[in-house]
């Protein structure tokens, strides 16, 4: 048995246009990453929103200025700094702000179904979520993300500036229905003593089941399907599974360390 520890790691594989992450349990993680095409249809996508939202703002702001500015030139001379700041946080703080409630998505990336993610897996904090989109006003330059475009053609993982200084990328994010085929009310689960055979797991097996059932909630919901997959797969030869059963494996993995618990394997 080795006697070295888990160890987690990063790697970009070029050829397949995917990232891998190996976590402490020694299991990889694949993540599609995101190409320049996706990411542009998402950047148009918020653009065109940004433009609105823009425009309505901008002819409401003007009209009112307009209407106070003879009577009120002081007040009228504040309203056009609130309006341009209101513009800097909407092109800049748009996307930071988005990012950060939707965890890592904007409007435009929900809707080319992409998602900005540590380098590491893990999603990004307000910080560096604030700071990754601040590096748009240089990715902007001399006009509309050339800057960006061309880092992104240069750099693994196609990343522009602000994924360089954070440390961030964009994954394509699968959907739940290619996740999991069937999202249907789960089967029951056998609750016969030994009925799954988890007394049948090795001790790394059954720690490695138990580690993930133990950081599982500090996971995103798209990587805690994919590791209980994961972990669900490196187990399954040694496991009877229900013919057709459509339980996920996350819940499969709790009901196999229950049973292990109640056989007194870990003792």
């Amino acid at each position: 048995m080795s006697t070295n520890p888990p160890t987690s790691g990063t790697a970009y594989d070029s050829l397949a246009d995917k990232l891998t992450i190996e976590t402490p349990e020694q299991t990889a993680l694949d993540f599609p990453v995101a190409g320049i095409g996706s990411r542009f249809l998402a950047l148009a996508y918020d653009v065109i929103l940004q433009f609105l939202v823009g425009l309505i703002a901008g002819i409401a702001g003007t009209m009112a200025i307009a209407a106070i500015g003879s009577a009120a030139p002081r007040v009228a001379l504040w309203s056009t700094a609130i309006l341009l700041i209101f513009y800097f946080l909407l092109y800049f703080g748009y996307y930071a702000f988005f990012e950060i409630i939707w965890n890592g998505q904007t409007p435009g990336k929900r809707k080319a179904g992409i998602r900005v993610i540590k380098d590491s897996g893990r999603p990004l904090t307000p910080a560096e979520s604030i700071g990754r989109n601040l590096m748009r006003i240089v990715d902007w330059l001399p006009f509309f993300y050339a800057v960006g475009i061309v880092c992104a053609f240069f750099t693994k993982g196609n990343k522009r500036l602000g994924d360089l200084v954070v440390g961030s990328i964009v994954v394509r994010e699968s959907s739940l229905a290619e996740l999991k085929p069937a999202i249907r009310q789960e089967n029951p689960v056998p609750a016969q003593a030994g009925a799954l055979g988890a007394h049948l797991l090795s001790k790394e097996e059954s720690a490695l089941v138990e580690s993930f059932l133990n950081r599982r909630s500090a996971l995103e919901p798209t990587v805690r399907y994919r590791m209980a997959d994961e972990v669900l797969r490196r187990i399954r030869p040694k496991l009877t599974l229900p013919p057709g059963e459509s339980i996920s494996p996350e819940k499969l993995l709790e009901v196999i360390a229950f049973e292990r618990r109640s056989t007194g394997a870990y003792s």
